[in-house]
C-alpha cells in the first residue's frame, strides 16, 4: 500500500474514534486535531483546523440526527441557543487574526477542572429526569451559552461539548442526554460557521475531509446508538472521561509551552 493510502488509512481511523467520542459528549477534535497535525506538518493551522471542521460536522450532523429520532429535543431553547451559537462562532473565528488563541489556555484548563470536580462530587448530576422552567429565563440563558460557547468554539475549540453539556445540566436542568442531544445541534450550528469563514479564508484539504467525514459518520452511528441504549449514566461517565483527558492534554501542553 503506498504511503498516501497509509496515510488516508490513520486519519480514517482517527476519525472513526473521533466519531464515536463525539456523538457521546464532544470532544472528537482531540483525536482529529493531533492526527491531522502529524499528517501535515508543513499546512497552516486555519487549513488544518477548517478540514477538521469539515469533517466533524457530518458526524455531528448525524448524531444530531439519530438522537432526535429517539428522544425529545427541547426545541424552546435548543433553537434560539444554535443561532446565538452560529453567530458567536463566525465573530469567534474572525477573531483569530486579532488575538492568538493561546492566550485563553490557562484559563480554559482552570474551567475545566472546576467543571470535573463539580461533576466528580455531585453524583446524581445529570442523571435525573429534566423539566424545563416556564418563562423567558431558560431561552435568553440558552441565548447567552450558545454565544459565549460558540464564539470560544470559533476562536480556540477544546472542551465545546463539554462546557455545552456542563451549561446545559447546571443551568437548565436537564439531564446528560439531553443535554448531550441539544449541545449536538449547537455544535453543528457553530461548526457550518466556522466552515463558512474557513472556506472563504484559506485552501481546505477536501479530499482529506471527505474522506475523514465518511469514517466519522460511521463512528457517530455508533456512538449516538451507546449512548441512547445505555442513557444518561453512560453519558456522565464519558463525559468525566473526556474531562480527564482535556485536563490532562491542556496540563501536559500548558507544561510543554512553559519550559
Amino acid at each position: 500500500m503506498a504511503e498516501t493510502e497509509w496515510l488516508f488509512v490513520a486519519l480514517g481511523m482517527a476519525a472513526f474514534f473521533a466519531g464515536v467520542v463525539d456523538a457521546v459528549v464532544g470532544g472528537g477534535g482531540l483525536i482529529q486535531i493531533p492526527a491531522l497535525f502529524s499528517a501535515f506538518p508543513g499546512a497552516s493551522p486555519a487549513t488544518l483546523f477548517g478540514t477538521n471542521k469539515l469533517s466533524s460536522v457530518v458526524g455531528t450532523t448525524s448524531a444530531a440526527i439519530q438522537y432526535g429520532r429517539r428522544v425529545a429535543i427541547p426545541w424552546r431553547v435548543t433553537l434560539p441557543g444554535a443561532v446565538a451559537a452560529f453567530i458567536g462562532s463566525w465573530f469567534g473565528a474572525k477573531t483569530v487574526a486579532y488575538l492568538s488563541p493561546e492566550l485563553l489556555r490557562p484559563l480554559v484548563l482552570g474551567l475545566l477542572i472546576i467543571v470535573a470536580i463539580y461533576t466528580f462530587r455531585r453524583k446524581d448530576f445529570g442523571t435525573g429526569g429534566d423539566q424545563l422552567p416556564d418563562g423567558r429565563r431558560p431561552v435568553m440563558l440558552a441565548l447567552a451559552i450558545g454565544a459565549v460557547i460558540g464564539f470560544y468554539d470559533g476562536f480556540f475549540g477544546p472542551g465545546t461539548g463539554s462546557f455545552l453539556i456542563f451549561l446545559f445540566v447546571r443551568f437548565l436542568g436537564m439531564d446528560f442526554l439531553r443535554a448531550s442531544v441539544s449541545a449536538k445541534i449547537l455544535n453543528v450550528a457553530t461548526n457550518v460557521a466556522a466552515i463558512a469563514f474557513f472556506a472563504l479564508s484559506v485552501e481546505l484539504l477536501w479530499k482529506v475531509a471527505g474522506v475523514m467525514a465518511l469514517c466519522n459518520l460511521s463512528g457517530a452511528l455508533l456512538g449516538s446508538r451507546l449512548a441512547i441504549r445505555h442513557g444518561a449514566g453512560f453519558v456522565r461517565k464519558m463525559f468525566l472521561g473526556v474531562l480527564c483527558v482535556l485536563i490532562g492534554k491542556m496540563g501536559y501542553d500548558l507544561l510543554l509551552r512553559l519550559h
